[in-house]
């Protein structure tokens, strides 16, 4: 890699520690190609991506940034995982995480808050953007489900009413 591809590298990790998202610190020795490529392809699938970084290129793109308190956890192998929704690169690192026990989560940063593992893991519980969406859709439709049913019910009774009337003449 020449100064130029470096320079350009740096700035790319700048703007990923300076996104609003979620940047999950990993360590991913002992893995190979096809489980990266399985863990990639499971990123790519809800908006988020794994890369594998140089140590000394992610400390210079965090100088003088609130991501600057994950350089210690910046040794060995090192991948990031990054998304815009704050709860999509934990979940699925975790979920990997268990199913690979090479994937050593090491911490991350959330906006200008730095994560531990047992914060990053807490993330992952959360329900994601999309779930919360859902949720909040099926909480909406239901009062107007029993809104509807309501008023219908007395029209409904009226007309059993009506028919056992009529059926019994």
């Amino acid at each position: 890699m020449n100064r130029a591809e470096k320079a350009q590298e740096v700035s790319s990790l700048r703007d990923v520690f300076a996104g609003p998202g979620t940047v999950i610190v990993t360590h991913y020795s002992g893995l190979n190609v096809s489980q990266l490529t399985d863990l990639r392809g499971r990123m790519m699938e809800r908006g988020a991506a794994f890369r594998v970084v140089k140590n000394r290129l992610v400390k210079l793109a965090i100088v003088g940034a609130e991501a600057e308190g994950l350089g210690d956890l910046l040794t060995g192998p090192t991948a990031i995982a990054f998304s815009e929704d704050p709860v999509a690169a934990p979940k699925i690192v975790a979920d990997f995480a268990k199913e690979h026990e090479n994937l050593i989560i090491r911490g991350g940063i959330m906006g200008d808050v730095l994560l531990d593992v047992a914060a990053v893991k807490a993330l992952a519980d959360l329900p994601s953007l999309d779930e919360l969406r859902g949720r909040l859709v099926g909480m909406i439709q239901t009062p107007a489900t029993r809104i509807a049913g309501v008023l219908q019910a007395p029209a409904g009774q009226l007309a059993r009413v009506m028919g056992a009337y009529a059926a019994s003449d």
